[in-house]
């Protein structure tokens, strides 16, 4: 029931935030009250059986608020940060033409899919970098713009992207 609940909560208080001022005069009309309560009712129920499907909570660990906080730290501090350096770098290169392309593998030592779309997702989003594939080792090939040895530590190319794709997702 708390799981009903909370979603429930969640769906309606998220849909009136975003319809905020729909209303005119009041902040809602009336029909768009009775929508939100029936998109959360609906949204409520699926929540229910998905967790009841799944049967076990450890698979939902990513909804512990703690993880969400860790990914909002690290989209606005590392990742940002990392970002930056990367579009400089890419720059850089792009004016001398100091570009040495190649395909790298690196080791994630990553175990949940979460985990390695997280990190893929960052390495491709970095200037520079692009993840081609994953092996059935959970290890990426990493296409990036400047190759200084063919099986570069993991910090080279995605400094600590892998830290903090370990601390959010498992």
């Amino acid at each position: 029931m708390n799981i009903f609940l909370g979603s429930f909560t969640f769906s309606l208080l998220t849909y009136l935030f975003l319809t905020l001022g729909s209303g005119g005069y009041i902040l809602w009309s009336p029909e768009e009250i009775i929508f939100a309560i029936l998109f959360s009712i609906f949204s409520a129920v699926s929540m229910k059986k998905l967790f009841s499907m799944a049967g076990k909570k450890s698979r939902f660990h990513i909804l512990n608020p703690k993880r969400w906080l860790l990914f909002f730290i690290y989209i606005i501090g590392p990742f940002f940060w990392n970002l930056t350096k990367a579009n400089l770098d890419v720059a850089s290169r792009i004016i001398t033409g100091k570009i040495k392309p190649g395909i790298v593998k690196i080791h994630t030592g990553l175990k949940t899919d979460l985990g390695i779309a997280l990190l893929a997702n960052s390495i491709t989003l970095t200037p520079g970098t692009l993840t081609v594939d994953v092996d059935e080792k959970n290890d990426l090939y990493v296409h990036c713009i400047n190759v200084n040895h063919k099986e570069p530590k993991i910090e080279e190319v995605c400094s600590s992207f892998q830290k903090w794709a370990k601390r959010i997702a498992e």
